[in-house]
């Protein structure tokens, strides 16, 4: 048995009308050349309420990994932004790819309100920085199925993988969503750089960076 860490990539199939999703573009890319030192698996999980996490569930009993990193699109930042909080609520401005449209629902009945991601959010935020790329903490995954995902695997690390590091990343367009519209966008081989800076900064980093990253609102 390999005595290297263990990294699950997790990124999504397109949504909301999208023809890609770059969140499983540049897993893709750091699958096909992932960090030295280090065993990598990749999953693709549905952007469907329930259906996300039970792949995701799935996907980590299979491979026991140390880290589990989720990736997911959020069309309209500018950057690569590193989740702070995964709360215990669906809300869903447009329906999933299944068609459902949960609205003040939690994501796990009788669930703690939220958890802080089990992850150095501000050491991840500096070493895509370091590595010249745009990145910020974000105080919101938002209620759709990315903060659903990030909820469920936050939920897993704390009741069942004590130990377990984890968390969730968002990336922009790729350039190929924008090309009629007015949006920030990020080149997914840059988006992938940018994961494998978090992956080195998550699995070597044993106490968080105490530097200001918080927002006025």
């Amino acid at each position: 048995m390999s005595s290297l860490p263990r990294v699950l990539l997790a990124g999504f199939e397109p949504f909301g009308g999208e023809d890609v999703n770059p969140s499983w573009q540049a897993v893709s890319l750091v699958r096909d050349t992932p960090p030295e030192g280090v065993e990598l698996r990749a999953v693709r999980l549905s952007c469907v309420f329930g259906r996300a996490n039970d792949e995701l569930r799935a996907a980590v009993a299979g491979f026991v990994p140390d880290l589990v990193l989720c990736v997911g699109q959020a069309g309209g930042r500018p950057d690569l932004t590193v989740e702070r909080v995964a709360v215990n609520v669906d809300d869903a401005r447009i329906p999933d790819n299944a068609g459902n449209q949960p609205v003040d629902e939690p994501v796990v009945p009788g669930g703690p309100a939220a958890y802080f991601a089990p992850l150095p959010v501000k050491a991840c935020v500096a070493a895509v920085r370091e590595a010249g790329l745009p990145a910020s903490v974000s105080q919101t995954a938002g209620t759709f199925v990315c903060n659903h995902v990030f909820y469920g695997l936050a939920h897993l690390a704390a009741t069942e993988i004590p130990g377990l590091r984890g968390g969730f990343v968002h990336v922009p367009y790729a350039p190929e969503q924008v090309t009629a519209r007015a949006l920030p966008s990020l080149p997914v081989p840059s988006m992938a750089d940018g994961l494998r800076a978090i992956i080195t900064a998550a699995l070597t980093t044993e106490t968080d960076l105490r530097v200001a990253e918080g927002a006025t609102h």
